[in-house]
């Protein structure tokens, strides 16, 4: 999954991809470098991040939607608001990628119940203005498994199939370095309860942090691809769903390496 921030303030590539031909362009370009889906976010999520109104989420990413359905490409919709999703759907996306997990709008699951596509709830507690106050668990692991089956509950509950469900723990949301890392080790417990699962490392701070210089200055973003690449070599040889990432060829190689050292062959 190519990420495709459609927004002025997104923490890897905020303002790059604001200007709808520039974004598409760019989508275009991910799929091509072996994107299987461009995952169109037009809200910010990076810790400290205010909202945006809804009208202004759907005027950035509607355009951009369309313009990559038209090209062939396969869409995902990043929102966390039913009535973005419903647009998005109606105008070829072909996931619902809710960072919220339906939290943060109510209508949401039941929306996406009515759209017949896949459904990636995501771990969270709180929007990013306020996340990191709520990184507090009592064991990190066992607490986001037991979160993420009560979000696939409510989706279920309100008429989304069990088959159509992803989830994804949410690192860095909510979550300090530690945290991410003891989720990490512990994706197996995650991949057990039988759900699909997505995981979203690309670039963020705790791999910054883990490779900082001598001094204690976090590696710098784009210097965070190989690290990026080596989380999903991992979590692609775990048997993960698919893995959300911002330099796409790096982590194809490292998707087909992992297919390869799975199978003990080059050939599927």
């Amino acid at each position: 999954m190519g990420v495709l921030n459609v927004t002025p303030d997104s923490f890897s590539d905020g303002g790059r991809f604001l200007e709808a031909g520039a974004a598409i362009a760019h989508g275009v370009d991910l799929h091509a470098r072996g994107a299987d889906l461009v995952d169109v976010g037009g809200e910010s999520t990076r810790p400290g991040a205010g909202r945006v109104p809804a009208e202004e989420e759907l005027a950035r990413v509607l355009p951009v939607v369309a313009g990559l359905v038209a090209a062939g490409v396969p869409v995902s919709i990043d929102t966390m608001r039913a009535s973005t999703a419903v647009v998005a759907v109606e105008a070829g996306a072909c996931i619902v990628n809710d960072v919220s997990g339906g939290l943060a709008d109510p209508d949401m699951h039941a929306a996406v119940a009515g759209l017949d596509v896949p459904y990636i709830a995501m771990h969270w507690r709180g929007h990013s203005d306020a996340m990191d106050d709520l990184a507090r668990y009592d064991d990190v692991a066992v607490d986001v498994i037991r979160e993420l089956r009560a979000r696939a509950d409510a989706a279920m509950a309100a008429g989304i199939p069990l088959r159509r469900i992803v989830l994804d723990p949410g690192l860095g949301f909510a979550k300090n370095a530690d945290h991410n890392w003891a989720i990490l080790q512990r994706l197996p417990n995650l991949l057990a309860q039988g759900y699909p699962v997505l995981v979203g490392a690309s670039r963020k701070r705790f791999l910054g942090s883990l490779l900082a210089d001598p001094e204690g200055n976090p590696r710098p973003l784009e210097e965070r691809d190989a690290a990026s690449d080596a989380v999903t070599a991992i979590a692609a040889a775990m048997g993960v769903w698919g893995v959300r990432v911002h330099a796409v060829a790096g982590s194809r190689d490292a998707v087909r390496v992992a297919d390869a050292w799975r199978r003990g062959s080059e050939h599927g």
